[in-house]
């Protein structure tokens, strides 16, 4: 995970923000609050939240969904010069497909100790053995993005849901 300075810690802030707008409105379906938004050229292009259970999609997280509205948008399937903000470090089908698009650069929010694979369990978006390697920067609005998925969890148990 490569460490931020002062220069970038406003403009991912910003976009990262936005993805948390997007983990909202999964919070508010009653789905896992994970929300995503590719940037590009300055410019949100794909923007997505997990519907897995709206859509009964298992491939339906915040990631995939906004790398398709990117790719539709950009008319290419690779994501060059774009980056890719999540509020929850990304899974290893999210991971792949972040390295089969070109992605650049991935800012998450908080590590995924049970399903990350970009550092928490796996490396991914690094591995050398692929084509492809990734930019990360973890840890951004951590506390916001950690908080989301902690209430929504809390009150899926109190609920007897999850």
């Amino acid at each position: 995970m490569l460490p931020f300075d002062d220069e970038t810690v406003v403009p991912h802030a910003a976009w990262m923000r936005k993805a948390l707008d997007q983990a909202m409105q999964a919070f508010e379906q009653d789905e896992v609050p994970v929300g995503a938004v590719i940037v590009y050229e300055g410019r949100v292009i794909g923007e997505g939240y997990n519907q897995r259970e709206t859509l009964q999609d298992p491939t339906a997280h915040a990631e995939m969904l906004a790398m398709t509205q990117a790719a539709q948008e950009l008319g290419s399937w690779r994501l060059l010069d774009c980056t890719l903000y999540v509020t929850l470090e990304p899974c290893p089908m999210c991971a792949g497909a972040i390295v089969q698009s070109r992605l650049p650069r991935l800012i998450y929010g908080t590590t995924d100790p049970k399903a990350g694979a970009c550092h928490s369990l796996y490396s991914i978006t690094d591995d050398p053995r692929l084509n492809h390697r990734v930019q990360v920067v973890g840890g951004v609005l951590q506390p916001e993005c950690q908080s989301i998925l902690r209430e929504f969890f809390a009150r899926q148990r109190a609920l007897g849901k999850k």
